[in-house]
């Protein structure tokens, strides 16, 4: 079920692709009113994929609950109806390229002096100034830009991470300052105008990286699946070709893991492997003894004794595992082409999962959207 926490905020957006669309898609899930203005052929998210009872993954996950309106903002009737809509609104998102909006006449900092309870939201590639502002901006090339692809992957080549993770940051940052500028409006009546970009919110998860790089003198490396400071961290085949990760976080750890995983109580006591430092050091011999014994068993095996001696560990799962895993929620969503299931949100709220389940086609409110904002 949905939220109410956000009964009576309406938010206008015009969006596209994820970013914008996740942060509009969890003011729907705690109730506000989401009014998604799309162009006359939509969304291109819409068309990433036929997935979901051919309608796209990515649209159905990102923009439940929302009302579609297809305007052409370059329609003066269309674009007056869009202000009218603004100039009621409690949340104006975007993200369009920088400086577009202002062309079209919805220049943020305009609305904000008309209506200074409007809390206002662009959301960018690489923010609204600076040499790279006009760039156009995807996902993975900004994963390639702020040096997050350069340190995913193997050691021979980098990589992509799995996920649109730069758009879902983006849209996770600008979720949490649109829900700080509501609470500050409560106590002062003002709203404020955000900035968020994909490289910005992504280069803020890369300070770790960034301060060892910059000020510890570290030269880093890709770790695959291995963490490049703690040993041992990672994954190990077992004899079924299956793979673990399992990590070893302290000495009482250490001690348990050689006795009741290794069957090794003495290998604890080894000076190359006494304390994490040097475990890292001796990363290779370490490794050596640690798959030697996990190639005797199965992964599943493996994982029963890991459970046994409660060392932290996880199975390195493909889609089937995921989709038959024993933790897995679940909720139904509903599209025109019928109800499909969908993992939940990741908030349980007093044991409940609060989030929107109607995925809208293009343009199915645009004329009650009219009718309700009409000029005269």
């Amino acid at each position: 079920m949905t939220a109410s926490d956000l009964n009576g905020i309406t938010v206008v957006t015009i969006e596209q692709a994820v970013a914008a669309p996740y942060a509009s898609g969890k003011l729907a899930d705690a109730g506000a009113r989401v009014i998604k203005i799309e162009r006359p052929e939509g969304d291109f998210g819409r068309g990433y994929d036929k997935d979901a009872k051919g309608s796209s993954s990515y649209f159905v996950w990102l923009n439940r609950g929302k009302e579609s309106v297809a305007l052409n903002l370059k329609d003066s009737d269309d674009l007056g109806l869009v202000k009218s809509m603004i100039g009621q609104a409690d949340i104006f998102i975007q993200n369009l390229m920088p400086g577009a909006v202002a062309r079209l006449g919805l220049d943020v900092h305009d609305l904000r002096a008309e209506y200074p309870a409007l809390i206002t939201c662009s959301i960018s590639g690489y923010g609204e100034t600076g040499p790279f502002s006009q760039m156009k901006a995807y996902d993975l090339l900004v994963q390639a830009e702020v040096g997050l692809a350069n340190l995913t992957g193997s050691a021979e080549a980098a990589g992509r991470v799995g996920v649109s993770i730069c758009d879902i940051g983006a849209g996770m940052t600008a979720y949490q300052a649109i829900l700080q500028a509501l609470i500050g409006r409560a106590a002062t009546g003002k709203g404020r105008h955000i900035e968020v970009s994909l490289f910005h919110a992504l280069a803020d998860w890369m300070n770790v990286p960034y301060i060892q790089s910059r000020h510890g003198g570290r030269t880093l490396s890709r770790p695959g699946l291995h963490h490049p400071t703690i040993a041992p961290y990672g994954v190990y085949t077992c004899g079924d070709g299956g793979m673990i990760l399992f990590s070893i976080q302290n000495e009482r750890e250490w001690v348990k893991f050689c006795t009741d995983v290794l069957g090794d109580a003495d290998m604890a006591k080894e000076d190359q492997f006494a304390g994490n430092t040097n475990r890292v050091t001796n990363r290779a011999a370490l490794d050596a003894r640690i798959i030697a014994v996990f190639a005797k068993h199965s992964r599943d095996d493996m994982a029963h004794i890991m459970t046994e001696a409660d060392i932290a560990f996880g199975r390195l799962s493909d889609m089937d595992d995921l989709i038959n895993h024993p933790q897995i929620r679940l909720m139904t969503i509903r599209t025109s082409e019928g109800e499909m299931e969908i993992m939940t949100p990741g908030a349980l709220v007093d044991g409940q999962i609060y989030a929107a389940t109607d995925v809208p086609d293009l343009g199915q409110h645009t004329d009650a959207i009219r009718h309700e904002f009409k000029q005269d």
